[in-house]
């Protein structure tokens, strides 16, 4: 898409699928303490190299902004603007630059050494959102006093595991679905 091209409809309604998919991945949760496990980052990261940067990065901020206008989309079936006060939330925050970034990286290069660099690089992008947001609300707003080895522990190791299976995924169905 080039600068001042329209969306076409087709576009539109891709858009609205990995919005759609997005919230599907949060309604399938695991709660592990105060980040729960999900298939979100899964459809943010595939939403990236399936529509590229920037139409992946609209279905993501869409995804955010329903949410915030009090749709119940996030984890546990919550929305509104309240949520910006949950622990998860930067996580969330990061998804938009996580796709448009994994769309970057592998647009016009489908081929699989470009496709485990890009999930990776988005995977550290969605951490590098919410783990410093996390510590905010945790130790800030909350008025805790967690390590920051124990944010890693409840914020991002616990997670390891499932984003390895999850890039393992991503990698296959993107072989089969990529334009």
């Amino acid at each position: 898409m080039n600068k001042g091209q329209v969306l076409s409809v087709r576009d539109i309604a891709r858009i609205g699928i990995f919005t759609a998919l997005t919230a599907i991945g949060a309604f399938i949760s695991i709660p592990i303490g105060p980040v729960p496990i999900t298939l979100q980052s899964f459809f943010v990261l595939l939403s990236g190299i399936i529509l590229g940067a920037k139409k992946a990065a609209y279905s993501q901020a869409t995804y955010l902004l329903l949410g915030l206008v009090g749709f119940p989309l996030f984890a546990g079936f919550t929305g509104g603007f309240q949520s910006i006060y949950k622990p998860s939330f930067g996580f969330i925050l990061g998804y938009i630059a996580a796709a448009y970034f994994t769309g970057k990286l592998t647009e016009e290069k489908s081929e699989k050494p470009y496709i485990w660099p890009a999930v990776f690089t988005g995977t550290l992008i969605i951490y590098a959102f919410g783990f410093p947001y996390m510590y905010f609300v945790l130790n800030i707003m909350l008025n805790n006093n967690f390590s920051i080895i124990r944010i890693l522990q409840l914020g991002v190791f616990a997670f390891i595991p499932g984003d390895i299976l999850k890039a393992v995924l991503i990698v296959f169905l993107a072989k089969k679905f990529s334009p």
